[in-house]
């Protein structure tokens, strides 16, 4: 009960939480003398499915390190971490005062085991600066946990149109150029749902899809690509490739009356794939995916192509 995360110590050490404010240890209500702070625990490691740093726990860590230390002057506190990434405005000169004028012990290494001994924890890692084993008994062990997307995060982005990466944050149009927006329009990211940040870059990107939000409602009309795909249903076998392979999700498949087999009396249902049209951008992937050539794009049809074809071998004989 004594090693928690960090979210638990932060309500601990909130005025409004279940101490009002004193920082007790969870077992026996007892000051702690000893605090030890572990960072990316399951961050940055491949073992456990989380190789991306969660970006915020190096802060929050020295964050709570400092606030422990200016209320309980005693207390000793350790921090365990891989690399300081304090990479925001002021967060180098924060975690500098933690260490200098509050005395936060910094230890790079990784922990190997944690076991209780008596009514203490014994922290078990190795300095890899030192190069050699470390070991500290603490009352109170806190844990900054890895950053995750929510379990039904992929299922959400199933039903918003909205690619996730292989991690299932959520996936902008453009890294450089497009940050807020996805390949659905009028979707805008805003938050850790994109992938870990803190509250500073949150409100800066939500600022941003606030405004783009804003744009697009001050059109009159909004313009679609004309160019965008279509199903042909006559010959449509109801194969689901092209919904597979569409990046918009753009091409569902529905049940449609099959007017070569129904009859006066009775209908008979098949299933085809027919294309959103305010989703679809025209990208042709179903189009060259379709084994039943049912997929196709408007202005890009067969006859046209080869009426393109056949007025460029005009010019090149004109030319002659």
């Amino acid at each position: 009960p004594d090693v928690i995360s960090a979210i638990q110590f932060e309500r601990i050490m909130n005025a409004s939480g279940p101490t009002e404010g004193r920082i007790v240890r969870p077992s026996d209500g007892k000051t702690p003398r000893s605090i030890v702070f572990i960072s990316c625990v399951g961050s940055r490691d491949e073992e456990h499915g989380h190789p991306y740093c969660s970006k915020v726990c190096c802060m929050y860590n020295a964050k709570q390190a400092l606030l422990v230390k200016d209320k309980l002057h005693d207390v000793d506190t350790y921090v365990f971490y891989m690399d300081i990434r304090a990479n925001g405005k002021g967060y180098e000169e924060f975690v500098k005062r933690t260490i200098e004028e509050y005395g936060a012990n910094y230890i790079r290494g990784r922990i190997s085991k944690i076991y209780p001994d008596g009514d203490q924890l014994v922290v078990k890692g190795a300095d890899t600066l030192l190069g050699k084993p470390v070991e500290v008994r603490a009352d109170l062990v806190v844990l900054a946990t890895a950053m995750q997307p929510r379990h039904d995060a992929k299922e959400l982005a199933r039903k918003l149109g909205i690619s996730t990466d292989q991690y299932n944050w959520f996936s902008e149009a453009h890294p450089k150029l497009k940050p807020v927006e996805v390949l659905t329009d009028g979707i805008y990211l805003a938050g850790a749902c994109q992938y870990p940040k803190d509250i500073p870059d949150t409100v800066a990107q939500a600022s941003g899809a606030a405004s783009k939000a804003i744009g697009l409602f001050s059109k009159e009309a909004i313009k679609s690509e004309p160019m965008i795909a279509y199903i042909h249903e006559d010959t449509c076998v109801g194969c689901g490739l092209c919904v597979e392979v569409c990046p918009f999700t753009a091409i569902e498949l529905v049940e449609v009356v099959d007017k070569e087999r129904s009859t006066r009396d009775k209908q008979v249902m098949k299933t085809v794939a027919r294309v959103n049209e305010g989703i679809c951008k025209g990208c042709g992937t179903c189009s060259a995916a379709c084994r039943s050539l049912s997929a196709r794009l408007r202005g890009f049809e067969g006859a046209g192509i080869l009426a393109e074809i056949d007025a460029l071998a005009d010019m090149v004989k004109t030319r002659r």
